[in-house]
């Protein structure tokens, strides 16, 4: 059996650095049932709201009406889902380019010397099977998700600007 000599570094290589963010805490949180993963980004929405209420009681005008108050927290607090939405995105966009590409980029120290290794076929088909089945379906439900919740955070803060004018 033929076995390949790979120069890059196990970390770097985009197969383990799939499986990496695939078992990390946050990122992974697209890879959950659907229903999971709604519950956690709801969560994180609901857990930030108090800390949005709290600053937007500061506003003399926020104190006397009470569901503006209420509407301006909500829609603010969306920041953070956004945020993690965000970074959850770029971290699977990153990992589907390294899928994708032909050649890995990495670096052999701690200081800039990067290489180019081109992938072997076995490993480039493999490779390529992961980031269309897996990995591209991740990407569009983050898209659709993040394009909808910025939606929502528009037209609440469109509606409140509408309202208190």
């Amino acid at each position: 059996m033929n076995k390949i000599i790979c120069p890059v570094p196990l970390d770097q290589r985009p197969l383990n650095e799939f499986n990496t963010i695939r078992n990390s805490w946050v990122i992974s949180w697209p890879f959950l049932e659907k229903s999971i993963f709604y519950r956690k980004l709801t969560f994180s929405w609901l857990f930030i709201t108090p800390l949005s209420l709290i600053i937007s009681y500061g506003s003399d005008y926020l104190k006397n009406n009470i569901l503006e108050l209420t509407l301006v927290s909500f829609t603010t607090s969306l920041f953070f889902p956004i945020l993690l939405l965000v970074r959850q995105w770029l971290s699977w966009i990153y990992i589907y380019k390294r899928l994708n590409s032909e050649n890995i980029e990495y670096e052999e120290s701690g200081w800039y010397d990067g290489q180019t290794w081109e992938k072997p076929i076995d490993w480039r088909a493999k490779e390529l099977l992961i980031a269309q089945h897996q990995v591209k379906p991740i990407l569009n439900h983050l898209q659709k998700i993040i394009i909808l919740i910025i939606f929502i955070f528009f037209c609440s803060t469109l509606f409140l600007f509408l309202n208190i004018n």
